[in-house]
Parts: structure tokens; C-alpha cells; sequence
């Protein structure tokens, strides 16, 4: 590109002022760009924003792996041996043993539900499998009570306990559906009832945990769920999360049958497969408005051509090449796709930041798990809608440019 080029193209940008519609097709063409990339960055934003946030509030309070063994239960007996042949694998952080069962709780009032009840060990140290512990409001891992009358402590989540109205320093009951007896003087089914004094809550953002999970020691989640000494699984973290499926699959190889893995990435492939396929689809119908504004880039240029048709035929017979006329005209498209993407860029950056932090747009959480639409722009997402769209405008350029440098001097000047 010379500096002649730049000026032919600077010169056919700016209408005259007895043809100022091709100036208005320009900024039409610039604003199509613009919307365009603007409304791709958004919304890869959001889709970028939901997955992350949902990988970080399933986290919260599901390990990297879980370690147990086949069998008809969920019951990991010689839970030690286990714990120290994890530990071995170079990508193992730490491992610890956990329970999980459910039972049904009620404070008292003529209301009860299901709940998901965890046993954890409070001996966390300094190496917590999950950021679950950190999570607790008014309550601590000692699970220590302050009545005698209950048998043990238990921590819910803040929405189960607004629920159920049950605070701290309140009671509730959970019924185990493990231990069920037979009554020979009533002729039916008599279930184990357990009080537990609720010593506080934990909120982890997750509508599922905090509306149905409830925390207890581990040995008081044993006895809940009569495992003796053995416990449902061990909970694993590893130096990277990412690594899990390739980790679980060398733990198996390594400990042999009946031992198996289950990570956090399988738990939940069918939400994070959904959430790809979305932002592949969303992402493939909004690139059709950035080639729409290619388009608009065709038309102007075009008119450009047929504005400029006896203007470019002198320049022809002054001895013009065509090769600068085809330049300048390509420089006029590179000037519209840079302009367009660059405005579409700040305005696309800009509205994301700004729903993410005001928090706009409000989900149902007991369908989503977060109560918010999240928004985080991806700097390698953002670097490839940029170069998109500006290959697409400079495509976009082609065939203007060719027929601009294609028109027959003679003919161009008898145009008018």
C-alpha cells in the first residue's frame, strides 16, 4: 500500500455532497460490523461465564475423584489402605474419606424433606479436599454441641435451614432409612430417629448444596449410616482437575479390582457437553451478522464503484494502474471491517463488564444452580472473532475491487 492508495481510498470514504448516500451506507456498514462483533463477544461472554461458574460452584463441594470399590452399596471398608495407595500417585494432592447418604429431616413443624447427608473428617489440616469447610457461617469443623439431649451436631445448608426454620442452637430430626426394624406390637416398619442441635450453616453459592445438603462429622455420619468403621469413598484432589479422568483411570490400573474412580468431569458430562454445544450453535448464528455486515460491505464498495465509475476511468487514462485502483478499494473495506470491529470490540467489552458486575440478568437457580447470568470474555475467544471478522471484511472486498479495477477507461468516461 503506498501513500497514493491511502489517499484514493480516504477520498472515495467521504461522499460528495450531490451523492451522500454512499457516506450513509458506510457508517451502516461500519454499525453492522459493529453490532456484530459486539454481540458475538457478549454472548460468548455468557456462555464462557456459565460454564466457569458452574465448574467452580460444583467444586465447591465435589472433589477433583472419588475413590470405591464395586459392590451392591456405596461402602469403602479397608478405607486406609486405600487413602495411602492414592496418595503414591505423583497427581494426588491429598485424599481423605467421606460419607454420603440421605435421610429425612424435619424441625419439628408438620414439614419434611429429603436431604443429602455428608459425613467429613474434621481433621482437615492444612489441606482441604473441598472448599466446602470454608463455606461454614457461624459454625466450625469441631461439629461440637452444647446440649446433651441430641445426638450429635449437624451443619445445613442456608437455604435448607431458612426452610425449615431451623437455626443455630435449634434441633432438628433425621430419619435414616438405614436401621428400619420391624415392630411386632404395631405390625409395621419402625424407622431410627436421630436429633441433631444445628450448629450453623454453610453457603456455597450452589443452589442444590445449600438448598439439600446437611454436614456432619465423620463418625457421626458412620453411625447415621451403620457403616461401622468403613465409609462410602475417599475424596480425592489433585495438583490440576483438568487431569481427573486420565488420574482415575491410572488409580484403577494402579490399585486394581474392585477398586474404581469416579470423576468430577464424567459426574457431570451431559451439563458441560450442553453448554459446549450451546456456545458452538450461539457462536455459529451470530458470525451469519458479521458475514450480513460483510455484505453491507459488498454493497457499499459497489456503490462506491458505480458513484466513482467516470472519476476512476480518468484516473485510468492518466495512467493509473489498476492495481492501485484494486488496492484502494480493498484499503476502503479494511478501513470499514477495522473500524466496525474495533467500536464492536469496546462496545462488546464494555456490556459484558457491565452485566457482569451490576449482575442484570437473574436466573431461576433451582434450574441454572447460580441465581445470576455470569459474563467472562475469553482472551482467546475475543482474539478469534477480532481476526474473523476482519478476514471476513477484507473478503468482502474481492469482488468490488476486482470490478473497480477491471472498468475499461473509455467506457468509465462515457459512463456519464
Amino acid at each position: 500500500m503506498s501513500r497514493l492508495d491511502a489517499k484514493l481510498a480516504s477520498r472515495y470514504l467521504r461522499s460528495r455532497r450531490s451523492s451522500k448516500l454512499v457516506s450513509l451506507i458506510t457508517l451502516i456498514a461500519i454499525g453492522g460490523v459493529t453490532v456484530g462483533v459486539g454481540a458475538l463477544i457478549v454472548v460468548t461472554g455468557v456462555m464462557n461465564g456459565l460454564g466457569n461458574e458452574l465448574r467452580a460452584k460444583i467444586l465447591v463441594a465435589t472433589p477433583h475423584l472419588r475413590v470405591g470399590t464395586y459392590g451392591k452399596g456405596i461402602r469403602l471398608d479397608n478405607w486406609e489402605f486405600a487413602r495411602d495407595e492414592v496418595l503414591k500417585h505423583p497427581d494426588v494432592l491429598a485424599a481423605a474419606p467421606f460419607v454420603l447418604t440421605q435421610g429425612l429431616i424435619t424441625a419439628g413443624a408438620d414439614y419434611n424433606e429429603g436431604v443429602y447427608v455428608v459425613g467429613i473428617d474434621p481433621d482437615t489440616g492444612s489441606m482441604a479436599i473441598t472448599d466446602l469447610p470454608r463455606r461454614f457461617i457461624e459454625a466450625d469443623l469441631s461439629f461440637e454441641t452444647t446440649r446433651d439431649d441430641v445426638d450429635g451436631a449437624i451443619v445445613l445448608g442456608r437455604r435448607l435451614g431458612e426452610r425449615l426454620v431451623a437455626y443455630k442452637g435449634d434441633t432438628v430430626v433425621v430419619i435414616s432409612p438405614i436401621g428400619t426394624k420391624f415392630s411386632a406390637s404395631t405390625g409395621t416398619l419402625m424407622p431410627r430417629f436421630w436429633t441433631f442441635e444445628v450448629t450453623g450453616h454453610f453457603e456455597t453459592g450452589m443452589y442444590e448444596y445449600d438448598n439439600s445438603y446437611a454436614v456432619m462429622s465423620l463418625a457421626t455420619a458412620q453411625k447415621f449410616a451403620q457403616l461401622g468403621d468403613a465409609v462410602s469413598m475417599l475424596e480425592v484432589k489433585l495438583k490440576d482437575g483438568w487431569d481427573a479422568i486420565r488420574v482415575g483411570r491410572e488409580i484403577e490400573e494402579q490399585m486394581g479390582y474392585p477398586y474404581r474412580t469416579v470423576d468430577w468431569q464424567s459426574q457431570n458430562a451431559g451439563l458441560f457437553s450442553a453448554l459446549k454445544l450451546e456456545k458452538l450453535a450461539m457462536g455459529t448464528v451470530l458470525l451469519l451478522i458479521v458475514i450480513v455486515a460483510a455484505f453491507n460491505i459488498v454493497s457499499t464498495l459497489i456503490m462506491v464503484v458505480r458513484d466513482k465509475t467516470r472519476e476512476i476511468g480518468i484516473l485510468r487514462a492518466m495512467g493509473m494502474s489498476a492495481g492501485t485502483i484494486r488496492r484502494a478499494f480493498i484499503l476502503q473495506g479494511v478501513v470499514i471491517g477495522v473500524v466496525g470491529t474495533t467500536l464492536g470490540t469496546i462496545l462488546g467489552l464494555v456490556l459484558a463488564r457491565y452485566v457482569d458486575q451490576r449482575k442484570l440478568i437473574d436466573i431461576d437457580p433451582s434450574v441454572y444452580f447460580i441465581d445470576h447470568l455470569p459474563v467472562q470474555v475469553d482472551p482467546l475467544d475475543l482474539l478469534i472473532i477480532i481476526v474473523a471478522s476482519l478476514l471476513v471484511a477484507t473478503l468482502a472486498t474481492i469482488y468490488p475491487a476486482a470490478r473497480a479495477a477491471s472498468l475499461n477507461p473509455v467506457d468509465a468516461i462515457r459512463h456519464e
